[in-house]
């Protein structure tokens, strides 16, 4: 069984970090610096849960330009479980659910491979395929009523 929650202590956060070190810092060679920012006090972070075991997370932030979803990882045992699935609902869900005033935006920019997942929520690529912290992404951004609640 899957479970996606908003992060409520820092222990939650500390798991989410350590998730985000081993797949993004040792599996693909991100540098801290740039996995760790000024965001991870102001953002809304999620953790996800297999059978009781947190394995995956996701964040997401307002920013000049609407609300960025961002810092998706699941661990590798994880992957093809539906975890990213239920990370991507859970974050939607909870950003629909917090915002009381229209969103003008909803983007994320997506891994090259990430990017099927985000296509089956609505995702549309825009723009030129650009690279971030070495590796090849696309932005991508939900049109207005493109999601679909289940």
């Amino acid at each position: 069984m899957i479970t996606v929650l908003p992060i409520s202590s820092p222990s939650d956060l500390e798991t989410v970090f350590a998730i985000r070190r081993t797949v993004f810092v040792d599996e693909q060679h991100v540098s801290p610096e740039e996995e760790y920012d000024e965001f991870e006090t102001t953002s809304t972070h999620f953790l996800a849960q297999y059978d009781g075991v947190p394995c995956g997370t996701a964040r997401w932030r307002r920013t000049s330009n609407g609300v960025k979803l961002e810092r998706f990882a699941v661990l590798d045992t994880y992957r093809g479980k539906g975890v990213g699935k239920a990370l991507v609902r859970a974050v939607l869900d909870n950003v629909f659910s917090q915002q009381p005033e229209p969103i003008e935006s909803i983007y994320l920019h997506a891994q090259v491979t990430a990017m099927p997942l985000y296509a089956s929520f609505g995702f549309v690529p825009v723009g030129a395929m650009f690279e971030e912290a070495g590796i090849q992404h696309y932005k991508m951004v939900l049109p207005g009523s493109a999601y679909i609640q289940e």
